[in-house]
């Protein structure tokens, strides 16, 4: 199982929320290169990186940052946070990032998703937010009608290769990852199953990493000193 520790940005800052909660917010440090930097020195290979603003507003105001992480550092880039038109993606992965996530656009336009497919294939993950069972959307702040296994299905249809699963009751609150749910998903699917939400301890780790999924994201235990990362790193290896 990957390790992805996450940088989530805001202001050209390393920042948590909590919850999805743009008035909880953290800044951890204020420069995510360093942070990156980090990272490899831990022994990371992969990152996850969402635009927070991005998120909120459909646009990309933290390229540059990412751009500097992904040519200082080296790392297998993915990237999320309001990915909403084929000119985002295009910006990204034309720039040399690995893999476009999309979150309340595979949702709102799947016309839109079907093509990114068509064009990138595997380059192209979903980010599906779960909120009470349902898909949530537009950076959390909506919960949409949609049954989220039911939608895993319907995106595994289309062709959609990776699969960044969060359980919103679960990010930020240093609670423990939802087991029971990557448990389902990497039953019902055959899709790279990434486990988002709630990883808090290095139990948390193994136990996801005993599902034989393909990544975990860790975030704020990270940061705080929850997760040491150069464990959690040898822990998914086995």
């Amino acid at each position: 199982m990957l390790i992805f520790p996450a940088i989530d940005l805001y202001g050209g800052k390393a920042v948590r929320l909590y919850k999805g909660d743009y008035n909880e917010m953290t800044v951890y440090n204020d420069d995510p290169v360093a942070v990156a930097r980090d990272f490899v020195a831990a022994g990371t290979t992969h990152v996850h990186l969402v635009d927070l603003e991005g998120a909120r507003d459909g646009n990309t105001p933290n390229l540059d940052v990412v751009l500097r992480i992904k040519k200082e550092c080296g790392l297998f880039c993915e990237i999320g946070g309001g990915v909403r038109s084929m000119a985002v993606v295009d910006r990204y992965l034309e720039a040399g990032l690995d893999r476009v996530i999309l979150g309340t656009a595979a949702v709102s336009d799947p016309e839109f998703l079907a093509a990114a497919i068509e064009k990138y294939g595997d380059k192209i993950a979903v980010g599906v937010d779960i909120k009470d069972g349902m898909v949530a959307v537009k950076g959390w702040t909506e919960k949409s009608s949609l049954d989220a296994l039911s939608f895993c299905e319907t995106l595994e249809k289309m062709g959609v290769k990776t699969l960044i699963c969060t359980d919103i009751s679960r990010d930020g609150a240093m609670r423990g990852a939802n087991h029971a749910l990557y448990r389902e998903l990497s039953a019902r699917f055959g899709m790279q199953i990434v486990a988002s939400g709630g990883v808090s301890s290095i139990s948390d780790v193994t136990a996801l990493a005993a599902l034989d999924i393909y990544g975990a994201i860790v975030g704020k235990a990270y940061y705080t000193g929850a997760i040491s990362l150069k464990e959690a790193i040898e822990v998914a290896k086995v």
